[in-house]
């Protein structure tokens, strides 16, 4: 079975025709898809749930630093004799707001200072014990979620993660196996992690290569690279299309 689900959790980059432009182009390209489609943003109250079961554990916290100010505490820091190593998606967040004291984050979300909430991972990973998750390729891959320090699970302006949503959603879904780019390879640790706090079944996993150009610059919107319905407009038939994908 294969599921179609709209990630729109970011509401100020996604728009009803895009999510037109995809169906329409899914099923040009001959991909038949179970019914209904999920999409995210109808179901804030499931990761609110998720959400509140971490802050009933302990494990979240509210964290007002900036992204200058996280920046510029990074700086300082890597210039320590024993600075932290970087995470796969960067420096990490150095835990300057973890330690706040509860009356003093109460005073300041009552004051109405923006926050995000981060999830504490040494807390978590205390809780959740060593786990670990099956690749269809590699075999069972120790999780170390801790290589991505405390991450972020909401926003004001966004009520989800990535990582938080689409952990909720596989687990709402039935999801038995998740297939991703080679890219998010590494997230799976934070989702390995979030299923065990949260009690969720784990699915097994796959990765895809990614889609380059000639060069092996991997194909993104941001670098005009050719899309689906650019193909679709120029002759280019289904089979070819997917004859591309095979090459």
């Amino acid at each position: 079975m294969f599921l179609l689900r709209i990630e729109d959790i970011d509401r100020t980059r996604c728009r009803p025709e895009f999510e037109t432009a995809i169906a329409e182009d899914l099923t040009w390209l001959g991909l038949v898809w179970d019914r209904p489609v999920r999409r995210q943003s109808d179901h804030l109250d499931d990761y609110r749930r998720a959400l509140a079961r971490l802050e009933a554990a302990g494990l979240l916290y509210p964290c007002f630093c900036t992204r200058r100010e996280i920046l510029a505490e990074i700086a300082a820091a890597a210039a320590a004799p024993h600075a932290p190593a970087p995470g796969p998606d960067g420096p990490l967040y150095p835990g300057t707001c973890r330690t706040l004291a509860g009356a003093t984050r109460a005073a300041r979300i009552a004051a109405g200072e923006g926050y995000a909430l981060r999830l504490d991972m040494e807390g978590a990973r205390r809780q959740a014990g060593d786990l670990s998750w099956t690749d269809l390729d590699e075999g069972v891959v120790e999780a170390r979620p801790e290589l991505f320090g405390d991450v972020v699970l909401a926003r004001k302006e966004t009520p989800t993660s990535y990582h938080l949503a689409v952990t909720v959603d596989d687990a709402i879904q039935g999801v038995t196996l998740v297939t991703r780019g080679e890219d998010l390879r590494t997230a799976t640790h934070v989702h390995r992690l979030l299923q065990a706090l949260l009690g969720l079944a784990m699915p097994s996993y796959r990765f895809h290569r990614l889609l380059t150009d000639a060069a092996g610059r991997r194909l993104a919107k941001r670098d005009h690279a050719e899309t689906l319905r650019a193909l679709r407009q120029a002759g280019h038939t289904p089979a070819e299309v997917r004859a591309l994908l095979d090459a």
